[in-house]
């Protein structure tokens, strides 16, 4: 999907990766935490890209407890499509299912193909799962495990993951 995005390009080692998401660790998630980095995000969405349709859904781990979904753009077209919200579901399947962001699955294995045979989920299995940026794991201070999950879903996989990031970065003042 073109976008007139600009974010920093993501890490593509797995120890850099891996360090990013340890930075991002939230002293507290709360229903309060998730309104805040949504809303974040979408502005920062509109701001970068006004015309691109994206999808942001923030979640609670242990359970499929929904605390933040919006959309940039409604609809058919130019618009958020039911094919959004199946990568939402896919890309959190694989934060919960690994403890990892989608990206760092994706530097992994770098293709889907790779990442079927290697995780021996088998063709059906496999595809209950995405490993393209945008999901990533909310891991909170003191707690052992993912406490959340983030997913934006729509733009090309690199900016669906940065994104995220960079509102993690600036919601802790980093």
């Amino acid at each position: 999907m073109a976008s007139t995005i600009s974010l920093p390009s993501p890490a593509l080692d797995l120890p850099t990766i891996e360090a990013t998401e340890a930075s991002l660790t939230l002293p507290t998630f709360t229903a309060d935490t998730a309104w805040d980095l949504g809303t974040l995000l979408r502005t920062r969405l509109l701001a970068l890209s006004p015309t691109s349709a994206v999808v942001i859904s923030i979640s609670l781990a242990n359970s499929a407890q929904l605390l933040f979904h919006s959309v940039t753009r409604p609809g058919g077209g130019a618009g958020a499509t039911p094919d959004n919200e199946v990568w939402v579901a896919r890309k959190r399947a694989t934060v919960l299912r690994w403890g990892r962001s989608t990206w760092w699955m994706r530097r992994k294995y770098l293709e889907d193909a790779e990442f079927v045979r290697r995780t021996g989920l088998g063709e059906q299995r496999g595809y209950e799962y995405a490993i393209h940026g945008g999901g990533f794991p909310i891991r909170v201070k003191g707690v052992e495990g993912v406490v959340g999950v983030v997913v934006v879903s729509g733009l090309r996989q690199e900016e669906d993951h940065q994104v995220i990031v960079e509102v993690l970065k600036e919601y802790l003042g980093l």
